[in-house]
């Protein structure tokens, strides 16, 4: 998403707890937004990962908590606004103005392989893969540019660009749609061969609005999203939106050493990792912005 002041390793840390506030007796879910209007974080299950809650009021989402599975190293200098997997590689976008990329890493070693730097004028925002016969495009959001740049994905080129209005934060795509965040509780659907809207939805979290909707992720029908200047990540019912669960990532920030920590922006960047042919559990992998580190986090129903 397009980026305010850089925050600091003690300024995270503070937010974190303000972010996910959750009322057991009364089922009162609620987070303090923008405006005081109450907000809330996500999380979901692990891939096929029974959920709790049976009985639970219908707009109090689900909510989980991430298992720590591996730790990996992550470019510090990637200010990392959009994030996906495909084909045992990571692309990622990163923002700033003068320092916005798009790039090709190894996931395990954080190696950069390929970078394409973009103008000084442009400020990278999200990114999302959309599929073809005629070769798979990487589609890339820009913050205030009004641009969404077109990349050839197998030899990160650029083929064009779309043109939009208003803000670019987070983008994804359902195998039919491109589903794009522009900072408010809006989500926009946007025809991945034109990029002209079709559609939209408000995203509620317990019967109110979401706002600061950032990186987002399409995982089985359900739209994962980074919830700017927290450690929350939400589960989206895209056809209803509704926040479905809700998943706080605070114990990644306490992983990283204190002379680590105080150079680290927010959180941001989810990239889901399929299960395999060995049957493990589909797995996410998730950094911030300014992150030395990428953690591979399972999210799991919260002990009681």
């Amino acid at each position: 998403m397009a980026e305010r002041p850089l925050f600091s390793f003690a300024v995270v840390l503070a937010l974190a707890p303000m972010v996910l506030a959750v009322a057991t007796a009364a089922g009162a879910l609620a987070c303090a937004g923008p405006g005081g209007a109450p907000e809330e974080p996500p999380a979901r299950p692990a891939e096929g990962a029974r959920r709790p809650g049976a009985g639970r009021p219908a707009d109090l989402p689900t909510v989980l908590e991430a298992r720590v599975l591996d730790e990996r190293p992550h470019a510090a200098n990637a200010f990392t606004q959009g994030l996906l997997l495909d084909d045992g590689f990571l692309y990622e976008s990163t923002g700033l103005n003068g320092r916005s990329t798009l790039r090709k890493v190894d996931p395990t070693t954080g190696e950069v392989l390929v970078q394409r730097d973009l103008p000084a004028t442009i400020f990278a925002e999200g990114l999302a893969l959309v599929p073809s016969a005629d070769g798979d495009r990487l589609i890339q959001l820009t913050w205030q540019n009004g641009l969404a740049l077109v990349w050839d994905r197998e030899r990160l080129e650029q083929l064009g660009e779309y043109r939009y209005s208003g803000e670019g934060w987070g983008l994804t795509f359902d195998g039919e749609r491109l589903i794009m965040s522009d900072g408010s509780s809006t989500l926009t659907f946007r025809d991945p061969e034109s990029f002209e809207p079709t559609g939209e939805v408000k995203v509620t979290l317990a019967g109110h609005p979401l706002s600061r909707l950032n990186e987002l992720e399409w995982v089985d029908g359900k739209v994962w999203a980074n919830v700017w200047g927290s450690t929350t990540v939400v589960e989206i019912d895209p056809a209803t939106g509704k926040v479905t669960a809700t998943v706080d990532l605070a114990d990644l920030v306490t992983r990283l050493d204190p002379a680590e920590g105080l150079r680290i922006d927010v959180l941001n960047g989810i990239a889901f990792r399929p299960a395999d042919e060995t049957g493990a559990t589909g797995t996410f992998l998730v950094t911030g912005k300014l992150w030395p580190r990428l953690f591979e986090v399972s999210f799991e129903p919260k002990a009681r």
